[in-house]
């Protein structure tokens, strides 16, 4: 399998070189990645280890929830609550339990544990999978912050209710699942709290202090998530909402925002090239396990997860804020399932195994799903984006145009690349 690892280093080197022609043609690095995926799938005789896959794609989606988080700044969210807590807090339960009831309808076979374990992996959403939609200066900077907030904090939210499901499903008494799955989100904040702003303050006091060679601090912070999440799960914690908790411990722990960004610069290079690994490894599998997606009950729950039973929620929770009807339908349509599924599919795999067939097919059913998304959401984002932002820009909606701030540290998407720069508050890059 070293010839795999070979190839992969060339087609990270090839797609970053080409990122821009790439991106002109729609060809974000995921569906990049998991295409190629898919071609060594069929050409490599085993598929890619489980455990190896798992432990890559933990720590990728550990260190996008502390990058995520750490970016951003209550002060300059607050305005948005409205909007990210009806998604988060009505649109996100809305999701998962009509998920649920779908699930039960379309897969007769499977227990209730494994329809709610179902709904749940593929409630959270992936903003990387849109990123020409969430960093695309032309759409609007807050509908870009309200995807970008709502897909940060989802993840979090949705992996308690995750991990209750598998243990339910694997047996354990219900009550004592869910005693379970409170303490790992309590444990988990605790470690995520001690380990962010501790490890902020004392960064910040080093930097200050000139006690460290300014070039290697950030990898000091590029080592608070692994920190984080792995101590989190070393007591017994939820490690993912360790990594999300410590990212907004990180960033109140430091005086200076453009200091924060500019650590948090290595962590989002990290994560994007582990990100493309994991798509790799992910079209692998796919390629492998091709049995467990090609079933009509399987694409029709796709086709519904990432229609109806994203969209409908989004336009209940968001009636009576103002958003217009486009801006509605906008948010609806992008929310891309991704990394985060891909990881719960992984615990389901390691905990339950493969041996049951309604675990392969809730198994199969995520993979269609954001096999699906990489595509769909991929080759979708740019064009949408550019048509909703000029419509944006030429009807001047009130409540989508109010100024808005963007963190210190932008991404902006060039062909799928991402590059770094200072905004003004309204989101408008310097001269």
């Amino acid at each position: 399998m070293t010839w795999v690892v070979a190839v992969f280093a060339l087609l990270v080197i090839v797609f970053v070189t080409q990122s821009a022609r790439v991106g002109r043609a729609h060809l974000t690095g995921p569906i990049v990645f998991v295409v190629a995926g898919i071609v060594l799938g069929v050409l490599v005789s085993g598929g890619a280890d489980t455990r190896t896959s798992r432990t890559i794609a933990e720590v990728t989606l550990a260190l996008t929830l502390f990058h995520d988080a750490a970016q951003l700044q209550p002060r300059e969210v607050r305005g948005d609550s409205v909007f990210t807590g009806r998604l988060l807090l009505i649109g996100l339960p809305l999701t998962i339990g009509a998920g649920y009831l779908l699930a039960r309808g379309i897969f007769p076979g499977s227990s209730a544990w494994l329809a709610l374990l179902l709904a749940a992996t593929l409630a959270p959403t992936d903003a990387g999978l849109g990123a020409a939609t969430v960093l695309n200066p032309v759409v609007p900077v807050r509908v870009r912050r309200i995807l970008n907030v709502e897909s940060g904090l989802n993840d979090g939210m949705a992996t308690p209710v995750v991990l209750f499901a598998i243990a339910a499903a694997a047996g354990v008494a219900p009550e004592d699942a869910l005693v379970d799955a409170l303490r790992e989100l309590a444990i988990g904040a605790l470690v995520g709290i001690a380990a962010g702003y501790a490890s902020g303050r004392l960064i910040e006091r080093s930097r200050r202090a000139g006690w460290a060679e300014s070039g290697l601090l950030p990898i000091a912070t590029l080592s608070v998530p692994v920190l984080a999440y792995y101590g989190a799960v070393e007591v017994g914690g939820n490690g993912f909402v360790s990594a999300f908790v410590a990212g907004t411990a990180y960033a109140a722990a430091q005086t200076d925002s453009r200091h924060t960004h500019a650590g948090l610069e290595m962590t989002d290079r990290l994560s994007a090239l582990l990100g493309f690994g994991v798509w790799l490894l992910f079209g692998i599998t796919v390629a492998h396990h091709l049995d467990w997606m090609v079933r009509w009950q399987s694409l029709l729950y796709a086709a519904l997860s990432l229609t109806a039973l994203r969209m409908l929620p989004v336009a209940l929770c968001l009636l009576g804020t103002g958003l217009q009807r486009r801006t509605v339908l906008f948010v609806g349509w992008f929310g891309p399932r991704g990394l985060a599924s891909v990881v719960f599919a992984l615990i389901t795999y390691e905990t339950l195994g493969a041996a049951d067939p309604a675990v392969q097919t809730v198994i199969g059913a995520v993979a269609t799903t954001v096999l699906l998304s990489v595509v769909l959401h991929g080759l979708s984002a740019g064009p949408w984006a550019q048509r909703y932002g000029e419509w944006a820009q030429r009807t001047g909606p009130a409540i989508e145009t109010q100024p808005a701030a963007e963190p210190l540290a932008v991404r902006r998407s060039v062909g799928g690349h991402t590059t770094y720069g200072p905004r003004d508050e309204a989101g408008t890059p310097p001269r």
